[in-house]
């Protein structure tokens, strides 16, 4: 039936999918971070979604699986503005342009939505199937990064020094946000503070690739070229 469908209808049940995933995490995120994953049951995250418990297995694989959706929204944004880092802008640079993007755009659902984040990220610590959605995470993480890295420095994706230079930013991306994570959940660090983010990541991928990454890497292209300063 999926195959008879046209691209706009096939792109608009894709969105719902997505958004029937995205609501079936959030609940199941906030029942492991309240009950744990063992005292959490498929059935309890159907009711708190108002779903049928076979719908859930329908969209995930198991329960501990629900949390996926949630941790890969948590790192979202900063892989998307990693994908549109320019040549001509340092790391520093532009995560802070994309903050304040970032900020003007952010609603109180998407900051509920890094809040669970940050606490599956702290639960997988002593839950290693919750650790498993985070890894999972970070491996995608590891290959967009590796993919970015080839580009800021010329060379293919499967040039040994890229993919070395993107396991390691990769590597520090993922402590630096279990990091940050932990002390934001102490209290130590505001949830909200993007800035120490930036700082954090942007220090962390110059040192995990020996400075190779982080600089601009040519010159500010003519003014009025589309890939100048926004």
């Amino acid at each position: 039936m999926e195959a008879l469908l046209s691209p706009a209808a096939r792109s608009t049940s894709e969105r719902r999918r997505h958004r029937l995933r995205l609501e079936i995490s959030r609940e199941a995120c906030r029942l492991f971070w309240e009950l744990g994953v063992a005292g959490t049951s498929g059935d309890r995250i159907a009711e708190a979604v108002d779903l049928s418990t076979r719908t859930v297995w329908r969209h995930f694989r198991s329960k501990e699986s629900c949390a996926e959706p949630i941790v890969l929204q948590g790192v979202g944004w900063e892989m998307s503005a990693l994908r549109s880092w320019p040549l001509h802008l340092s790391l520093d640079d532009h995560l802070a342009a994309e903050v304040v993007r970032h900020e003007s755009a952010v609603g109180a659902v998407e900051r509920g939505d890094i809040l669970l984040a940050i606490r599956m990220i702290r639960l997988a610590d002593d839950e290693p199937s919750i650790r498993t959605a985070w890894l999972m995470a970070c491996d995608q993480v590891e290959r967009e990064m590796t993919a970015i890295i080839a580009g800021r420095l010329g060379l293919p994706a499967d040039d040994l020094v890229v993919r070395l230079s993107g396991a390691a930013a990769s590597a520090a991306f993922r402590i630096v946000n279990e990091d940050l994570g932990a002390a934001a959940l102490r209290g130590a660090v505001p949830l909200d503070s993007e800035a120490e983010v930036i700082r954090r990541v942007a220090r962390a991928v110059r040192d995990a690739t020996g400075g190779a990454i982080g600089d601009a890497v040519s010159p500010l292209p003519p003014r009025g070229s589309p890939h100048g300063l926004r």
